[in-house]
């Protein structure tokens, strides 16, 4: 099975709806995928997950199918978005230094793809 984390730093909805719907493609045909807020990407779950986002369905549906890894942990906090975070039950990633490490998906066979 081929495997991708997808890592979003690009704070702009319309870039994050691409991380979706990429996302969603790949899980279609039959990819193991992982999505990853980071950087100023993180500003967005609260948004999302309010439903007041351009891609708040596309967000519903990946979370629905599981496809959140979780959510930078340092980065959230700095965003403003740690309360949101665990609201929407995202993990915390924080591994390397208190930010999500590429490393281990790379460990774990996963292709790392950045947006």
């Amino acid at each position: 099975m081929k495997r991708a984390a997808l890592f979003a730093f690009n704070g702009e909805s319309m870039c994050f709806v691409h991380v979706l719907l990429n996302a969603l493609d790949m899980h279609e045909r039959g990819y193991e995928i992982k999505i990853v807020f980071e950087g100023a990407a993180t500003k967005l779950i609260t948004d999302l997950s309010a439903g007041n986002s351009v891609g708040s369905d596309l967000y519903r549906k990946a979370k629905s199918l599981g496809l959140f890894e979780g959510t930078c942990k340092a980065c959230s906090a700095k965003m403003g978005a740690l309360d949101a975070a665990k609201t929407e039950g995202l993990r915390l990633l924080d591994e390397m230094k208190g930010h999500a490490s590429m490393a281990e998906f790379i460990e774990q066979g996963f292709e790392v793809i950045t947006f």
